[in-house]
Order: structure tokens, then sequence, then C-alpha cells
């Protein structure tokens, strides 16, 4: 049995929220450079320059990417011969959201009750996923997703004689629906499966995988990519002004489902799409 103390993970997840929030991800950056090459409107382009710009200067200058720095989402991954010293894991991952965002200067955006609306002031809490793994390891992953894009969202629960084309039909239309509002080039997640919550789940979790990472899947390998194709036909581009890049990339993951029912979760993210790990 190996033990973690929380003062170790409050450090660790203090430090994600600031860097997630700073520092755009590499395979991120590199796919809108190779997008400016491959853009054919003048405006998109520049657009898309002006976005690498922009997280140059984040990098640099070490000061959020975008102004809207998200509700934290934290992925943490247990190993089973890990014991957790000097306190609860949750209250050390609000703990380390709590002080990323103020040691960061990061914008607090999140509301203690969804009607009443008072801001908590410290962006806490945190959505937390765990999941129990083998080994004496913590890993942790810091996502902080902003709202444009997160209200583009949408979940299907279709009939199974949808078929995989049905569910294409669906992605597309969400993505279509969405237009400039997720500050395109977007990142689609998509996940199918399981019942209501999982493919929420599953399509948030695709958002993790590196842009030019495809499913080990050959049917989802296909169909990612013709997802990617027929969104970059619809023609939105750059922050919604017209090209060819209105997706860096599609994701799609799945998960066992009832023989009734064939869910199908999209989790839109703009070009921000910012996470950050650290394994304990």
């Amino acid at each position: 049995m190996r033990e973690i103390d929380v003062n170790d993970i409050v450090k660790a997840v203090s430090k994600l929220c600031i860097e997630a929030n700073c520092v755009l991800n590499n395979d991120v950056y590199e796919a809108i450079e190779r997008a400016k090459e491959s853009e054919e409107s003048p405006v998109g382009r520049e657009i898309l320059g002006q976005l690498t710009d922009n997280a140059d200067i984040a990098r640099n200058e070490f000061v959020p990417i975008c102004q809207d720095t998200g509700m934290a989402v934290v992925f943490v991954e247990i190993g089973q011969d890990v014991h957790i010293k000097g306190g609860l894991l949750t209250d050390a991952v609000n703990e380390g959201v709590r002080k990323g965002y103020a040691e960061g200067y990061l914008r607090k955006s999140v509301v203690e009750d969804p009607f009443l609306r008072k801001n908590t002031g410290d962006n806490t809490p945190a959505v937390i996923h765990y999941d129990i793994v083998e080994g004496d390891r913590l890993k942790i992953i810091v996502a902080p997703k902003g709202f444009g894009s997160e209200n583009m969202s949408k979940i299907y629960m279709l009939k199974p004689s949808a078929g995989i084309e049905g569910a294409k039909d669906a992605i597309i239309k969400t993505v279509d629906e969405a237009g400039p509002n997720p500050c395109p080039p977007m990142i689609v997640g998509v996940g199918v499966g399981g019942n209501f919550e999982t493919a929420a789940l599953l399509a948030k979790k695709a958002l993790l995988r590196p842009v030019g990472e495809y499913s080990k899947k050959p049917h989802l390998m296909e169909m990612e990519k013709e997802l990617l194709e027929r969104i970059n036909r619809l023609g939105i581009g750059p922050q919604g002004l017209g090209g060819r890049t209105t997706a860096l990339w599609v994701s799609v993951e799945s998960f066992p489902t009832h023989i009734a029912g064939m869910p199908v979760a999209v989790n839109i993210s703009c070009h921000v799409t910012r996470h950050a790990e650290v394994v304990l």
C-alpha cells in the first residue's frame, strides 16, 4: 500500500488548473498551424493566425488563453493500492481548484445554485470523475470547460434502427446548429452507448484524446474520418466567418449498450480544448 498525502494532491491540482488555462496543448496548437496551410478563406487564415498568436502570448506571459477559464472538470484514476493520507480526496481536489483559480487569477464562473445564481467565489465545486485502476499511482487530469461550447452540446436517445448513419446525421446536425457559438474551429467529442449518463461522460472523455489519434476500432475510425470531412464542408469556418476549418478533430468513444437503445452524446469544445495531467 502506497500513501499519498492530500497536500501533494492540492499542489498538483492547483498547478494543473493554471497550466491548462494558460498553455494550449501542443497537439491542438499544431493542428491550428496545419489548418493555416489548408484553409482557403483569407479571413479564415487570418483568424487562425490570430488564434496561435493569442496562444503564444498566453504561454509566454502565463495568462489565460481565454477569459472563460471554465468549470473545472477533473478525471482521477486511483490505483487500488493507493491510500490517501491526511484528509478526503474530493476535498483535496476542490482545495486545489480553489487555490489554482485564486493564484492564477483565473475567472471564477461557478454559481452555487442553477436558479439562484450566486457565485461561489472560488470556482468550486469541481466536477470530478473517479476510476479505480490497478497499481499504486494517482493520475489526475484537469480539463477546464467553458460554456460557450458546452452549451452547444447535445445528447440523443436514438433507436437502434437509426444505425450508424442516423448517429452521424445527429452529430452533423448538432455541429451545424451550433454554428459560430462554440468559437470554432471546434474539437468534437462523441460518446455512443451505455445509457444516458454514460454516453455524455464518454463524449467528455473523447475530448482528451490527442488531435490526430484515431479510434483503434476500425468502424469508429472510418466514422471519425467521415464526420471530420462532412463537418468541414459545412462552411462555418474559423470563428464562424466562413471557411473549411470548422473542426480540427472528431473523436468517437463507445461502450456496450442495451438492445433497445443507442445513446449518442456530442460534446463540443472550442479550439481551446484544455487539459493538463500529472501522475503522483
